[in-house]
């Protein structure tokens, strides 16, 4: 009874989150864009950036306090595949598909709310230069999730300003080339609108060169940082000689 009510409430949250995010990102664009009529100009895109800096600390904030509940399938991937069966389970089965849906409803009803938003990130590079683009970015922001959440495990407010400032960094490097994305789940709400979200592409690029890049960082991320329970025995060993 208690773990359903807790697999429940994941998924409504992944689900909302998800829906919460992608509409996030569209009202910082028509508000600095169409509001403050600052699109493509210095002063726009540096208020641009400060509000996507507040809306990550928010949504820390939210998965804070729905004990897990998130909008990045990627981030939940990656501990999936360090935990049991069980939960990697939940998470492919149930989890990553609530963010989906998600950010498809969401992208649908920003479309019919607001038309002249745009119709999302697009890759402007070749396939193979899209794939490696969104696998490097992915692979160094997932390397630096489990760094913070492994040295600063307590500092919500430090491991949550280091996350949204490296996300922020890596989306600028990325976003001319393929958007910057690093989140499958809002990348297929935009494609799924465009009617693009089965083509080779979308799937080479924004699904399968992130999913590999997190098991490469989960891998590598083991093979060079020794786990706690090692560190804490050594620490005791030389205690005791």
């Amino acid at each position: 009874m208690g773990d359903g009510s807790v697999t429940s409430r994941l998924i409504i949250s992944d689900f909302v989150i998800s829906f919460m995010w992608v509409w996030s990102g569209a009202l910082i664009k028509l508000f600095v864009n169409h509001v403050l009529g600052l699109a493509h100009q210095p002063s726009g895109e540096a208020i641009n950036y400060a509000l996507s800096v507040i809306v990550m600390f928010f949504f820390a904030f939210l998965g804070k306090i729905t004990k897990g509940g998130g909008y990045n399938p990627l981030t939940i991937f990656s501990s999936a595949i360090s935990g049991d069966f069980s939960q990697f389970l939940l998470t492919v089965g149930a989890r990553i598909p609530a963010q989906v849906i998600g950010s498809i409803y969401g992208v649908r009803l920003i479309i019919e709310t607001f038309p002249e938003v745009g119709r999302g990130p697009r890759l402007n590079v070749d396939i193979h230069r899209g794939a490696l683009t969104e696998g490097v970015l992915t692979f160094i922001i997932v390397i630096i999730s489990l760094g913070l959440a492994r040295k600063i495990p307590g500092s919500f407010f430090r491991k949550t300003w280091i996350s949204s400032i490296s996300k922020l960094a890596l989306h600028i490097l990325g976003s001319d080339l393929t958007g910057g994305c690093m989140n499958p789940a809002s990348v297929m709400g935009w494609a799924y609108a465009r009617g693009d979200h089965i083509t080779k592409e979308h799937i080479l690029v924004y699904w399968l060169a992130p999913i590999e890049a997190t098991l490469l960082a989960v891998w590598t991320f083991k093979l060079l940082v020794r786990p706690k329970k090692e560190e804490k025995k050594e620490k005791s060993e030389g205690k005791s000689d």
